[in-house]
């Protein structure tokens, strides 16, 4: 165990297991206090983590626990230590502890408006990485610019740049005004399908509770291989544990959004989320293909979405990712962020320079790709 004091506050890095065992109490009033609300850094999802891969890997990874002076937990920050490829270039690197398992999505660090990030910070000198990479930030991570001033105090270097958009929905009051914000034709199809199915089947919405969270998990996964040809997520069974762990502490708190779509008394679309807070997350779906001419996927997703507005939810997020079903929804999105630490020393100077020539390279590339796009391809001579 390694402790760096500063100012009162005593940082411990600690096995990751010995963080999880803090307890579910201690890490969701963090949350809470850190003013954050995001399914992702839960204990919940941590524990659903470490339960879905192998002991070795949970082994690999630690945690900087921070406490204040009082005792009381301020921060959290779960990482694993190990070979990273930065640009090709093999180094010692640090990320979060289960990478992008799950692909978790507008990550911050887990703290509280008092925690003393520099004692956060100086846990992780003894740590052998020459460069940070933390990904899927959110686009205002304000405890992740805390520790990037402390980084920074420190004599690192820190750079941010661009990884994806997460697009969602923000939710009027009313079902009617959100329909309003569709066009004439966007209207006018949804109610379509929508009427057509009742008129020729039997429909009705299941959800899947803490009685029937197997049965339902089972139908998801089965809609969602059918829909992705025999592939798709559940191929791993990694993401498998993660989801039946995951899904089943939602359950209990009554943050499970698991629904089918039935039609004459079997499941022809799945739709997988969950809530917190003011917003709910869709995370997962699948349909049968056989249904693909009445948009059973469609029909499911209008249907989640007026709940989502009935309930008074303020925000559907789609996450991460811009499929084109989701701009059939919303043109709003979130970016989201990739936070590079570089430290001082002549490794890390190189590294900055890797950052500096690929990223112009790929900023190069970009701008060719957004000219031949404009102005169509040259024409062969």
């Amino acid at each position: 165990m390694t402790i760096a004091t500063v100012r009162s506050a005593a940082a411990a890095r600690v096995p990751l297991a010995h963080a999880l065992d803090l307890g579910p109490e201690a890490w969701d009033q963090l949350l809470t206090r850190s003013g954050l609300s995001n399914p992702f850094l839960t204990w919940a999802w941590y524990r659903a983590c470490a339960v879905a891969v192998p002991a070795a890997e949970v082994d690999s990874c630690h945690a900087v626990v921070l406490r204040g002076a009082t005792g009381d937990l301020e921060a959290v920050f779960p990482f694993r230590a190990n070979g990273d490829r930065f640009w090709s270039v093999p180094v010692p690197g640090v990320v979060w502890a289960f990478g992008d398992l799950g692909c978790p999505d507008h990550l911050d660090l887990l703290a509280s408006p008092e925690a003393d990030l520099d004692a956060l910070v100086g846990a992780l000198e003894t740590v052998p990485w020459v460069v940070i990479r933390l990904a899927n930030v959110a686009e205002q991570a304000g405890n992740i610019e805390r520790f990037r001033a402390a980084c920074e105090r420190r004599g690192w270097t820190v750079r941010r740049r661009l990884v994806g958009r997460c697009p969602y929905l923000e939710l009027p009051g009313r079902w009617e005004a959100y329909l309003s914000t569709l066009s004439a034709h966007g209207r006018h199809a949804l109610r379509r399908k929508e009427r057509k199915l009742h008129k020729e089947h039997r429909v009705v919405l299941t959800d899947y509770g803490q009685g029937r969270l197997e049965e339902g998990l089972r139908h998801l996964q089965r809609l969602h291989t059918l829909r992705w040809g025999g592939g798709g997520a559940f191929r791993d069974p990694v993401w498998e544990r993660l989801h039946c762990r995951f899904a089943a502490s939602l359950a209990q708190r009554g943050q499970l959004w698991l629904v089918t779509l039935d039609l004459d008394g079997t499941p022809a679309a799945a739709w997988y989320g969950f809530s917190l807070g003011d917003t709910v997350y869709h995370y997962q779906s699948g349909r049968d293909p056989r249904w693909e001419r009445e948009r059973v996927g469609t029909v499911l997703m209008s249907l989640m979405i007026r709940r989502a507005i009935e309930r008074g939810y303020r925000r559907l997020d789609f996450l991460r990712g811009e499929e084109a079903y989701k701009a059939e929804w919303t043109e709003t999105a979130r970016p989201c962020y990739e936070v590079v630490v570089f430290r001082a020393g002549w490794r890390g100077a190189v590294l900055r320079g890797f950052d500096w020539i690929a990223r112009r390279v790929r900023g190069a590339g970009s701008r060719l790709r957004v000219n031949r796009f404009r102005h169509g391809p040259a024409e062969s001579g």
